[in-house]
């Protein structure tokens, strides 16, 4: 089972504007506390995991914030290298066995996302399984949803539930990849066409915080809870 988790911190977030001119996107502070520190409190109440964090932009702001002793920061250097080559970047740390993926510009509302992907994990059918919520549940999505699932949870391309960036996921595939820059998409895209890409429901609300208005609906959420 998954002893280690990464967390998504490289983008340039542009979608938040001159809130990201001098602070990274993990850093912005929701309800008093950076994004970053949200998502990683989850992976400290879910239980013992190997924390691993990438860094591009602003990369020595997000290395001075994360206490060495909780996570590690992998710093992407020359260039960012998107999803997939990020994790594949960490690949020589994560080791073999299935990760915990997590993006760090949501805030949640109900129970451990990571507690109810490993409740739901089954790695002889599975490849990736991804955590999503309905449309109507994604508070500050921009868009419609993601994928839709069928009647054995398998997801196909389009829908009305939205992907929460949590997962867990087999990462042998990423070696056959040859590109260094790459989103998981393309390896998702691998796993669809083999019909190993899985999906669980998430039964309570989230946050898209990756745009301006999403920290006050954010925590308008977090007073509701």
């Amino acid at each position: 089972m998954c002893d280690a988790i990464m967390f998504f911190a490289a983008g340039f977030g542009t979608r938040m504007g001159a809130l990201t001119k001098d602070t990274p996107k993990p850093l912005i502070p929701v309800a008093g506390r950076p994004l970053l520190d949200h998502a990683l409190e989850l992976a400290d109440n879910y239980g013992p995991l190997r924390k691993y964090v990438n860094a591009h932009y602003l990369a020595e702001q997000i290395t001075a914030h994360v206490d060495p002793s909780a996570a590690k920061v992998i710093v992407e250097h020359p260039r960012v290298l998107d999803t997939g080559g990020g994790l594949k970047n960490a690949l020589p740390l994560l080791g073999n066995a299935p990760v915990f993926t997590s993006n760090t510009d949501a805030v949640w509302s109900g129970p451990n996302p990571l507690t109810l992907l490993k409740q739901a994990w089954r790695p002889d059918d599975m490849d990736a399984l991804l955590l999503c919520v309905p449309l109507e549940n994604a508070i500050g999505r921009q868009g419609g949803g993601d994928f839709a699932l069928d009647d054995n949870d398998r997801l196909i391309r389009k829908g009305d539930m939205v992907y929460t960036g949590v997962q867990i996921i087999k990462t042998d595939g990423l070696l056959d990849i040859s590109d260094d820059v790459f989103s998981l998409n393309v390896l998702w895209n691998r796993m669809l066409e083999n019909g190993r890409l899985f999906g669980a429901r998430y039964p309570g609300k989230w946050c898209d915080v990756g745009h301006p208005d999403g920290i006050t609906l954010a925590e308008t959420m977090l007073d509701c809870a």
